[in-house]
């Protein structure tokens, strides 16, 4: 079976690496998003039909928790999945080459030509590259990937989203906890807004995207999301 590491970088680069990159920050940001406004709006639908301050707490508390399960194993699965799909990609282009080498780098050197290289250049390109690594270049030209993923890839995507979202979670689960009943409705809703704009203006900033429609999708989402939740528990109580 191929498996090969991302450079032999240590978990520690490959933190800093996952941190200085724009999509992974953004996925944070997201599940950070959907822990406050899965709370925020189970914890409204609650206090609409009446809840008591100790069914708060445990519906906060369980909420965080099963939310941060859920987000995290959502997360190892597809991320499991796509590596699988990388490894079994590798085997099959290692299968090719042993059966027909010179085919292989005939292939890659029409994948150059396609990007505009001479014949002569787009030969040269292709038959060195195979030269000093004849899968992961075949993998590049046909299936876009770089690099493959890590073993450890899907466990620590599952565990970061999991953290992600719990800390966004958090939010409203320490109202609840600190906060009297009759005034954490309002307080729950004033820091989800809090919550939402600072997540959104360092969403934007990561991803250089106009701050105003991130912002303002955010908070369509999330204030739209408690109002309905506190309707529908209204309408049971």
């Amino acid at each position: 079976m191929i498996d090969i590491a991302p450079g032999g970088r240590t978990p520690w680069q490959r933190l800093r690496a996952a941190v200085s990159d724009a999509a992974s920050f953004r996925g944070w940001v997201v599940n950070a998003n959907d822990g406050i406004i899965a709370t925020a709006g189970l914890l409204q639908g609650f206090a609409g039909a009446g809840a008591s301050d100790r069914l708060l707490l445990f519906a906060a508390t369980a909420a965080t928790i099963a939310g941060g399960l859920s987000a995290g194993g959502a997360e190892w699965a597809e991320v499991a999945a796509e590596r699988e799909a990388e490894q079994r990609a590798a085997r099959e282009e290692s299968a090719e080459l042993a059966a027909d080498l010179q085919g292989e780098i005939e292939d890659l050197a029409a994948h150059w030509r396609a990007k505009g290289l001479t014949p002569e250049t787009a030969r040269k390109v292709a038959e060195e590259l195979t030269a000093h690594d004849p899968v992961a270049a075949q993998l590049e030209a046909e299936y876009g990937i770089d690099e493959l993923m890590a073993a450890a890839a899907p466990v620590w995507s599952g565990i970061s989203s999991a953290l992600a979202y719990m800390l966004g979670a958090f939010v409203p689960l320490l109202i609840t906890w600190l906060v009297p009943v009759q005034t954490e409705n309002t307080l729950i809703f004033a820091a989800v807004v809090v919550s939402l704009i600072l997540t959104s203006f360092i969403a934007a900033r990561a991803a250089h995207l106009d701050m105003r429609r991130v912002l303002v999708r955010s908070l369509v989402v999330g204030i739209g999301t408690m109002l309905v939740s506190y309707l529908a528990g209204l309408a049971f109580f």
